[in-house]
């Protein structure tokens, strides 16, 4: 199983800290750096909050081996248009590196704030499917692309340069909704990507994605399994506690939620059953931003 880092952008993300946890995760050898997409957090204080495509424009210039992507950027802050022409541009500068990962939105505070439309549920999953069919019809044909729907509509439109990639970058969905999420997956997806499972739970809607994938003639292997989870790593039992006392929940509760906790050998047997259970990849979402001396033991205890 691949090990990659997820950085969450709005937790104070800034130029020197992305510039430094970038070169360290190329340097310790994680297979790739994915961070979130949001202008703040959900409730106060606000934080620093980098740019989602200029910090991975940086990124793909910068680095030579690490993979890289959003998990996720949502819709309803940028025309799937732009979603699909940055992402191919970026792509290219990086020499075919980027995982594109696209979402609904979901944060209701900073679509306030920022006076993004959300949108209902029903609303906001019509618009996703929409974004869907602009973001595969521009990058996956040459041909002039042609659409009308709801939200979106494409009249004889060409994404020119075309991807140096075939197809463009793989197109990745986040989520674990068995009613759209998992479907929509099925017809777009190159990569699933699920969001703090226990194994278990994990396996179940891995095979009923194998499912929906038959349905629609596609293959299993078509589409990468992946999970963004949370990762509490302490290189002493101590710092464990400590670590948990500040989440003010016990190991076992965290573990049931899908995080990975613990010291290195603890978080070797974890990584384990996520394995088993279907995973391919999974990014440990690194939440303190200037712990970097952690991040180089966390390499050194699972690499």
């Amino acid at each position: 199983m691949e090990i990659a880092i997820m950085l969450e952008g709005q937790n104070g993300l800034n130029w020197p800290r992305w510039k430094a946890i970038v070169r360290l995760v190329e340097e310790l050898g994680f297979v790739g750096l994915y961070r979130s997409d949001h202008f703040t957090n959900g409730s106060p204080p606000d934080k620093d909050s980098l740019e989602l495509w200029v910090s991975l424009t940086w990124l793909a210039d910068n680095t030579h081996r690490i993979e890289f992507g959003q998990l996720v950027s949502p819709f309803s802050f940028r025309h799937p248009v732009f979603t699909a022409r940055m992402a191919a541009a970026v792509d290219d500068l990086s020499g075919g590196r980027l995982t594109l990962g696209v979402g609904a939105g979901w944060q209701e505070r900073e679509h306030h704030l920022f006076d993004f439309q959300l949108l209902d549920k029903k609303g906001r999953f019509r618009r996703f499917e929409e974004g869907l069919e602009v973001v595969t019809r521009l990058l996956r044909s040459d041909a002039p692309a042609e659409f009308e729907g709801e939200f979106y509509a494409l009249r004889g439109a060409t994404l020119l340069p075309r991807p140096l990639r075939p197809g463009g970058p793989p197109l990745l969905i986040g989520g674990n909704g068995e009613t759209r999420t998992l479907p929509l997956t099925a017809r777009y997806a190159d990569e699933w990507n699920a969001v703090f499972l226990p194994p278990e739970e994990f396996r179940r809607l891995n095979i009923r994605l194998d499912a929906l994938l038959a349905a629609q003639g596609r293959d299993p292997s078509d589409v990468r399994r992946s999970m963004m989870t949370g990762c509490l790593f302490a290189i002493h039992e101590a710092d464990l506690g400590a670590k948990l006392a500040g989440r003010g929940r016990t190991f076992d509760e965290v573990r049931q939620r899908g995080v990975i906790a613990g010291t290195g050998p603890q978080v070797q047997e974890q990584l384990s059953r996520l394995e088993q259970a279907g995973v391919q990849r999974v990014m440990l979402q690194w939440l303190d931003l200037d712990d970097l001396s952690g991040l180089e033991a966390l390499a050194k205890a699972v690499l």
